[in-house]
């Protein structure tokens, strides 16, 4: 056992007031029936560097069916690790049970897949059994990074620290807990968000972390192309997506996630990046105008041209990819809408066009889009502000927000048959 250290409320700044008030329901709610429930990651993180926290994940003694038992507004997620989502409308409060330390000689799950993508020289990733429950030592321990094991004591307002991470929050740092190069090869995810953290926190990687994506960095491409996607939207949507880049180019990261924007690095790119994070700070958290498109295209339009000349309707097998990155799978509607989004420029800046071209490029399905490209990354504001009061007049939604509009689907009636003499 690890005694931890114990940071009294006199002694950190985190107030209740800060804390989402649905997020306390379900850590007061938990107390009630006599579970152990703390506020942990990066809502802890956050809060202690007075940041606004994008989540508030707890961690809990109930197992997850009891917390469905607790919670009416409830479901239970996930194969690899079950997960509790308390949903209050759209927002959802994740609750993880502690996680048991798996011992490192525990033996693996045998599969007849397992290991037939990589080299005989590549390193064996463990598999964990990861549906296996512990205490509030063992699930810290379980954690990537030190700045993201701290939990938060909602009975005595205080904060563990059974890793070290206040330390390396005053710091600076960021440090994994346990060896490195064994986390990485586990998941190797994780040295992308290492130099994430960095890069949003503004923190130095701790150097065994450095030194081991130095060795390791290729390892980034055993990883599922679905989750490397997802994570990089999520960089793509931070506010530091700039630095961010630079930071997975430096440590050699980016060549393997996206060979083609590692080739294409230039001013352009960088540019078209800083004007995406200058447009992010405009915002508390994410705004929806930030589409899956929007991102892709500051991403890849200042590294591969895009066609934006009218689609086909009969169009051969792969006339469809404009963009692919290496082996990440990037949403055909995606490409799709952000092509639509580009050839609607030349309308938008133009000021002499006829009042039934303006509405026709208003009727559009990527008008708003078209908008939001435009406010980031145009060079003309009388002209969005010019779509922006004609949108406004026409009563058609000026932004991603207003334009999500569900459509009706017309119910068939069954067909009824003869009727009987």
């Amino acid at each position: 056992m690890v005694a931890p250290v114990i940071i009294s409320r006199a002694d950190h700044p985190i107030s209740r007031q800060h804390i989402d008030p649905d997020a306390l329901k379900v850590l007061y709610r938990l107390r009630k029936f006599n579970h152990t429930a703390y506020l942990v990651g990066g809502g802890v993180r956050d809060l202690l560097l007075d940041r606004h926290p994008k989540d508030f994940d707890i961690a809990t003694s109930a197992h997850p069916h009891e917390v469905k038992r607790t919670f009416r507004n409830c479901w239970i997620i996930g194969r690899r690790f079950r997960l509790a989502h308390v949903k209050f409308g759209q927002k959802t409060i994740e609750v993880a049970t502690f996680r048991r330390q798996v011992p490192a000689d525990a033996p693996e799950p045998t599969s007849k897949d397992a290991g037939t993508e990589d080299a005989p020289s590549a390193p064996r990733r463990p598999i964990r059994r990861d549906n296996t429950f512990g205490s509030p030592e063992e699930d810290a321990f379980r954690r990537d990074f030190t700045i993201n094991a701290l939990f938060y004591d909602i009975a005595t307002f205080a904060i563990i620290d059974y890793v070290g991470g206040m330390n390396d929050l005053r710091d600076g740092l960021i440090r994994c807990i346990g060896d490195p190069t064994e986390r990485f090869i586990e998941d190797p995810v994780r040295m992308l968000r290492a130099v994430a953290f960095a890069a949003r926190l503004d923190f130095r990687l701790d150097p065994p972390v450095r030194n081991a994506i130095a060795r390791h960095h290729a390892e980034i491409l055993s990883a599922a192309p679905a989750r490397l996607i997802e994570e990089l939207y999520k960089i793509l949507r931070s506010g530091v997506a700039s630095r961010t880049f630079r930071g997975l180019s430096k440590n050699g990261l980016l060549r393997h996630i996206a060979p083609e924007i590692e080739r294409g690095t230039s001013a352009a790119l960088w540019r078209s990046l800083d004007r995406l994070d200058d447009y992010r700070s405009r915002f508390a958290s994410a705004p929806a105008a930030l589409s899956n498109p929007i991102l892709l295209g500051s991403l890849v339009a200042p590294v591969i041209t895009i066609d934006t000349r009218p689609r086909r309707r009969e169009s051969k097998p792969g006339d469809e990819e404009v963009v692919t990155l290496g082996r990440l799978p990037i949403a055909r509607r995606d490409v799709e809408r952000l092509r639509q989004t580009l050839a609607l420029q030349p309308m938008l800046v133009d000021a002499a066009l006829s009042p039934r071209a303006q509405r026709s490029a208003m009727a559009r399905s990527a008008f708003a889009d078209g908008l939001s490209w435009m406010d980031i990354h145009g060079n003309d504001p009388d002209a969005l502000a010019r779509w922006t009061a004609l949108a406004d007049a026409a009563g058609v939604p000026p932004t991603r927000e207003g334009a999500k509009r569900r459509r009706r689907r017309r119910r068939r009636g069954r067909g009824r048959g003869p009727a009987s003499s």
